[in-house]
């Protein structure tokens, strides 16, 4: 590992993406540094880049060594390659960070350790993923702890990054288009170990197949964790918050709660934190409740494992699925965990969701989510049955088919279902 405190320094440099984190890294850089920007998305002359003979190639999370317009020159490269994380750890060693990472729930669970830590008074930065891209924070002092939510795609790409702690929540196949093979999946993942030294601390779904895999393959430095116990049924009456009710919610908790043990967080504070928590927009978010309907909106769940948990948790569902399917994915509850579920699937990809659930559960397939929507209030208006149902949105698929992203699918569902809640 390269061990120079001014590693990034008067040297040249090319920022290749021009994303939040490509465009944060070259405004952090360019006081001391020769900089060069590219982006694919931007005509210039491919070639005048590939003469330049720079010290460091800063990469985007976002562009893919195997499909980008400078990918021969890239691989030809790749020991110049660093992130914005290897910038980051090079200017913040001393500061403490905690670092997430998994398929599913790391952002819920990097929300919920930054306000945990706030409310103990602590100086803590939400960055990564969430927040704020990790060189844009300010006013960053030696006590600063940072709370880092970090994709399979930032930590491929890494070299020098490392973490006091370390979490990975959980895995299951996802961006298989990117890594091509799981194997290089929960390599990118476990990236994150790597790096650790014996004084740090790797908290880790023991339960998860390919976690314990990983585990019994190769050995890694820091103190792991085994989060693998079920909450105490005490606790969780003391924190008395709903949200905590589902599988993948009650695995984001074991984390906080073991992680709290650690840094030897007040438990007071911590119980007061936990019950006031309310969720991320998007993510599990009870967006209409009345006495017969409940409406939840899951725009974020983008495989068909980040929906399970809360399928399995719900009875009388109408579970709104579709979009861009992801490589690999698979649906995995079985036919007696799907009698209370009914699929309404829409999208240009509808055939593959209905190959995935056809035997398992009933289903209605639509063209798009507009018609969708009107059929399922027409449905539920005419159903005689009078227990309480839930109208569930969770795609589990990407929204890049007719989305920006997750949040706009999610915005654009909620402008749907206004005009039948008020009716």
């Amino acid at each position: 590992m390269l061990d120079n405190q001014n590693l990034f320094d008067k040297k040249k440099i090319l920022i290749y993406g021009l994303g939040k984190s490509g465009l944060s890294a070259s405004k952090f850089l360019k006081k001391n540094n020769k900089i060069i920007t590219h982006d694919d998305k931007i005509k210039v002359d491919n070639k005048k880049i590939t003469k330049i003979k720079f010290d460091y190639i800063i990469i985007s999370p976002g562009i893919d060594i195997n499909k980008c317009s400078l990918s021969k020159f890239l691989k030809s490269n790749s020991k110049k390659i660093y992130t914005d994380l290897d910038i980051f750890y090079n200017h913040h060693r001393e500061n403490n960070k905690i670092t997430i990472t998994g398929t599913n729930g790391k952002s819920t669970t990097a929300k919920i350790l930054y306000e945990v830590l706030k409310d103990q008074k602590a100086d803590v930065r939400l960055v990564g993923n969430i927040g704020n891209p990790v060189l844009l924070e300010k006013k960053v002092t030696n006590k600063t702890i940072f709370v880092i939510e970090a994709s399979s795609y930032q930590l491929e790409y890494s070299k020098i990054f490392k973490s006091n702690i370390s979490l990975i929540l959980n895995i299951s196949p996802d961006h298989l288009e990117r890594h091509k093979t799981i194997n290089k999946y929960v390599s990118a993942k476990f990236k994150l170990l790597k790096n650790q030294s014996k004084k740090d601390f790797a908290f880790l779904n023991t339960k998860n197949f390919f976690i314990k895999r990983k585990l019994k393959s190769k050995k890694f430095l820091p103190k792991i964790i085994k989060i693998e116990k079920n909450l105490d049924s005490i606790l969780l009456k003391k924190i008395n918050n709903q949200y905590f009710n589902t599988d993948g919610n009650k695995e984001n908790l074991k984390f906080i709660l073991e992680i709290a043990k650690i840094l030897k967080l007040k438990k007071n504070l911590l119980i007061k934190s936990l019950k006031k928590f309310k969720g991320l927009k998007y993510r599990q978010e009870t967006v209409f409740k009345s006495k017969k309907l409940t409406i939840i909106n899951d725009s974020k769940a983008t495989t068909f494992s980040s929906s399970v948990s809360l399928l399995k948790s719900l009875t009388n569902v109408y579970w709104i699925v579709g979009g861009q399917a992801k490589k690999g994915d698979m649906f995995l509850l079985s036919k007696k965990n799907c009698k209370n579920i009914k699929a309404y699937i829409f999208g240009t990809n509808k055939d593959f969701f209905i190959g995935k659930i056809k035997k398992i559960m009933k289903y209605e397939s639509f063209s798009d989510l507009k018609s969708l929507v009107k059929k399922l209030f027409i449905e539920i208006k005419t159903n005689k049955d009078t227990s309480h149902k839930t109208i569930l949105f969770s795609p589990s698929a990407a929204s890049f088919d007719n989305f920006k992203n997750f949040e706009k699918r999610g915005e654009y569902f909620n402008q749907l279902i206004k005009k039948y809640i008020n009716a």
